[in-house]
């Protein structure tokens, strides 16, 4: 058995079938960021252990979930849009039985669905570490976070299941113009600060965290990334075999690396208008 940790805000929409996928678990805990609709009622009604925090940052946020006190030694974390299907559960039991020490975290393939169907093709970062040891994982970077483990890192065969328009293109979007906003100000700060980026270790890279992170990087400096990206899911990934879906999930995407580069040509002239 291991413990399960659901982080929200005002997510009455999405958590009843997050906590109906995980309702094999008895040490369920919901780490809530102050509520104001029936997410806190919808988790106490399913018997999970709720903690209020009072959100100051992504990744401060995580890392002060991952400091509950577990009833497990291994956790699984997730987001209220997020299932673990109860195949996955089997794989997991099974792998932890016999894990040895040294080993304190597991990445797995997650499936990103728009409505109901999976883009197979079109999602490009599939694996994800979310079932690390107790005390043993800790979160860097404010967006899009990077879960860093203290040790090995296996991966696991099975999915977990992601449905980022549950609640419609409106709230992605809302989501993403936010998120793009703090990736200009993260790539200011880094250009500000003359951070380097690897091209050998964004190939070369065995850590999953450091390759991503010198990938990002150097991604970041490339001109027009937004239509690259845009080619690289539709033609390379081959999004289009997703069909529609497909197409306008590279579509979204690329719309999102835009405003990064508009929000941060924007303070770029802020800066230098100084």
């Amino acid at each position: 058995m291991f413990s399960v940790v659901i982080l929200t805000k005002n997510e009455e929409q999405d958590l009843p079938g997050c906590l109906a996928s995980v309702n094999w678990s008895d040490d369920v805990h919901v780490f809530d960021s102050f509520s104001t609709d029936q997410t806190i009622n919808i988790a106490l009604q399913a018997g999970a252990t709720v903690t209020q925090r009072a959100f100051d940052g992504y990744a401060t946020q995580r890392n002060a979930a991952l400091s509950l006190p577990f009833k497990y030694e291994w956790v699984f974390i997730l987001d209220a849009d997020e299932r673990i299907p109860k195949d996955l559960v089997e794989i997991i039991e099974a792998e932890l039985a016999n894990t040895t020490t040294g080993v304190n975290g597991f990445r797995i393939r997650r499936r990103d669905f728009l409505n109901s169907k999976w883009l197979k093709y079109a999602q490009i970062s599939p694996y994800y570490v979310r079932l690390i040891r107790r005390g043993k994982a800790k979160y860097h970077r404010e967006i899009n976070e990077v879960l860093e483990v203290e040790g090995n890192v296996k991966q696991l065969d099975g999915f977990f299941d992601h449905y980022p328009f549950s609640k419609g293109y409106r709230h992605w979007l809302d989501k993403h113009n936010l998120y793009s906003s703090m990736e200009a100000e993260r790539w200011i700060y880094e250009h500000n600060n003359n951070v380097k980026f690897s091209l050998n270790k964004a190939l070369f890279s065995k850590d999953f965290s450091e390759k991503r992170f010198h990938q990002k990087g150097i991604f970041f400096k490339i001109p027009g990334r937004h239509i690259i990206k845009w080619f690289y899911m539709i033609i390379w990934r081959r999004a289009f075999l997703d069909g529609t879906a497909g197409i306008t999930y590279a579509t979204l995407q690329a719309i999102y690396e835009y405003f990064i580069i508009l929000k941060t040509k924007e303070l770029l002239l802020k800066n230098k208008n100084k």
